[in-house]
């Protein structure tokens, strides 16, 4: 099955799980996903991820979400900003700021995928992926 959007279909299955409460979600497997998956681990987000049937067809990441004592999700809102119909790009200087520095923003920059304060502090801009808070 091809998908329009695979970034907002793996949102969009983070979103749910979190809502149900799962431990963790499959994901099929991309070098973006990857990488965004990394900075969801480095940012808190995620306990970790693992990649499923490296090499395969149906490889698949399993990421393991991250839950506080009480049992509150660490992710509670995912909003998509550039969209495959409207892209969203930013310069430097522009990239925005989600909930007062409480969650992040996550650009593709052509020096690879990176929060909105790492691509201010490398000095360069790109396109606005989604923000997680």
């Amino acid at each position: 099955m091809s998908l329009t959007d695979p970034i907002a279909d793996m949102l969009t299955r983070i979103r749910n799980a979190v809502m149900i409460g799962h431990q963790s979600v499959d994901v099929p497997v991309s070098n973006l996903k990857v990488e965004i998956a990394q900075i969801l681990e480095k940012e808190g987000f995620l306990e970790g991820y693992e990649i499923q049937n490296e090499g395969q067809i149906d490889a698949n990441i399993q990421l393991n979400l991250h839950y506080w004592q009480k049992g509150e999700p660490a992710i509670t809102g995912l909003k998509r900003i550039s969209k495959p119909g409207l892209r969203i790009y930013s310069k430097n200087n522009e990239l925005p700021i989600v909930y007062g520095n409480r969650g992040i923003a996550v650009v593709s920059t052509n020096k690879g995928v990176m929060t909105g304060i790492e691509a201010k502090r490398s000095g360069v801009g790109g396109e606005v992926l989604f923000y997680v808070w």
